[in-house]
């Protein structure tokens, strides 16, 4: 049941104050709310949360954001509820209202809290280290912030039906055949609209085109392979992950991440 806590002066713009995973969650009341920016995740059972007298329901993969000072609860609804969670400072976090549009309360669906997850983890790992870098820190906590506004525009996803006859299967999809040549012809195709339109309800629903969710997708998963299989060159990561070039590949991850591949692989490993 891993938690950290930052032990450093807050100097980078966007910072993780406490963050944890794995967690073996239990009941908590807070009337006052909590201090900073607050995510809770249901990693495995289901959780239930009370926010000014209005009830969520997290079942896996699931995850809820509170702003600071709203009084809130939470406690089980399964014999065992584990969580992933984090909790957010930084010279800039009182800009985090803006990036979420001003709302106090965003529930994040099992489309985006997948996503979530993995940044979470990468986040505890960096941790583990005897010296974590900030940098990396802060930047996975920007990623996880911008990873929020993916639901924000939308609400209850599962409820639009726009939502479930076009997107939902189009993300299915992505996450299926991800490393195969996939584009957004072909998947505009596969639900009948035209891509122009497709990437229009992406735009709605998720706040990035079919291209952009598609490629974040092949990203974060070469990241896992990057991590995970050390033994992979970076041009069997590529292919992969559903890139052709290598060349490529290496671009489009510095765009993404910062960094290159071998160079994000040896900061995990160092």
């Amino acid at each position: 049941m891993p938690i950290y806590f930052r032990n450093t002066p807050v100097t980078m713009p966007f910072m993780f104050d406490s963050v944890g995973n794995h967690w073996y969650q239990e009941s908590m009341q807070r009337p006052n709310g909590h201090p900073h920016y607050h995510y809770l995740q249901t990693e495995k059972g289901r959780g239930r949360i009370e926010i000014r007298g209005k009830h969520y329901i997290l079942e896996e993969q699931e995850g809820i954001l509170i702003a600071p000072s709203v009084p809130h609860s939470y406690t089980k609804e399964s014999e065992e509820w584990d969580t992933v969670f984090a909790t957010f400072t930084g010279t800039l976090s009182s800009g985090i209202s803006s990036i979420l549009q001003n709302q106090s309360v965003v529930f994040v669906s099992k489309e985006q809290g997948c996503l979530i997850e993995h940044i979470i983890s990468d986040a505890v790992s960096e941790f583990q280290k005897s010296i974590p870098d900030m940098k990396v820190l802060s930047t996975l906590c920007y990623d996880l912030l911008l990873a929020f506004t993916l639901d924000t525009s939308s609400g209850n996803l599962t409820a639009d039906p726009l939502y479930q006859r076009y997107v939902a299967p189009t993300v299915r999809e992505i996450e299926t055949r991800y490393s195969e040549e996939l584009t957004v012809q072909e998947l505009s195709s596969q639900v009948f609209v035209t891509p122009q339109y497709l990437s229009r309800l992406f735009r709605k629903f998720l706040g990035v085109s079919v291209y952009e969710y598609l490629t974040g997708y092949r990203i974060n998963k070469s990241k896992e392979l990057l991590l995970t299989h050390t033994h992979m060159k970076i041009q069997e990561i590529s292919l992969a992950s559903g890139f052709t070039d290598t060349s490529h590949f290496i671009s489009i991850f510095r765009k993404y991440t910062g960094t290159t591949p071998l160079d994000f692989r040896k900061v995990y490993h160092m």
